[in-house]
């Protein structure tokens, strides 16, 4: 019994030395292995450099392609609105029309009629320029009688106040459509622009060794291109 008790701890002690020696073993081992760092040359470090500016640079383009797209729509959708608009001043303007078809009595006119004529001519215009069917220009032509006449007609009066909201819904289509066509050139501009970085940082990448394969370069290119965007009307 005394010399096993006396056995225990040196076999312990040696078991120890044992696994000591397996880990220390193992630790040389790996770092042998190991490959050792190479340290970037200038050319490559730049190469990196480059990369990780034309990745952000192709961030910022995309988020500009989608405000001009997102300007575009909103565009287009009051490119519609302006044509029907249009659309419904036109309609109105051709029922007032048919009205003139029918020939007005011809008869002595009242005291102050013709003054009343006027009121009605200007309040009419005033209610249609609150309402945006007629400009302000368009008002100050009907105050000053530019090519205005107050003592006409109610019935005429009313059809050429319908004339005149056609051509300001016209003018205001005109304008809209314009605007639609900008707005959908500089969203084209903005998605080239976009897909072009992409190519590039993807390149860049690549070049870099930075583990972008030079297959996803499509891939890059066509998540944002020209073709989404239909021709303008």
């Amino acid at each position: 019994m005394e010399n096993f008790l006396v056995s225990v701890p040196q076999a312990a002690a040696l078991w120890v030395l044992m696994l000591v020696g397996v880990v220390l073993l193992g630790r040389a081992l790996a770092r042998r292995t190991r490959p050792a760092e190479v340290p970037l040359s200038e050319a490559e470090s730049d190469a990196r450099r480059y990369a990780g500016e034309v990745t952000v640079a192709a961030g910022r383009a995309a988020a500009t392609a989608e405000r001009r797209r997102a300007d575009w729509v909103i565009a287009q959708q009051e490119l519609d609105a302006a044509w029907l608009a249009f659309d419904a001043a036109d309609r109105a303007a051709r029922q007032a029309a048919k009205a003139l078809a029918y020939p007005l009595m011809s008869r002595r006119r009242k005291p102050g009629e013709n003054a009343e004529r006027q009121r009605y001519l200007h309040h009419a215009a005033s209610a249609a320029c609150r309402n945006r069917e007629i400009s302000i220009a368009q008002l100050n032509d009907v105050y000053a009688h530019r090519g205005w006449n107050p003592r006409l007609h109610p019935v005429v009066q009313e059809s050429a106040l319908k004339r005149a909201v056609r051509e300001h819904r016209w003018a205001e289509y005109q304008k809209a459509l314009a605007t639609e066509r900008n707005a959908w050139q500089e969203a084209e501009f903005a998605a080239g622009a976009l897909r072009s970085l992409r190519l590039e940082a993807a390149a860049a990448v690549t070049r870099a060794g930075a583990g972008q394969p030079a297959g996803d370069e499509q891939w890059w290119a066509e998540t944002w291109t020209t073709a989404e965007l239909p021709a303008a009307a």
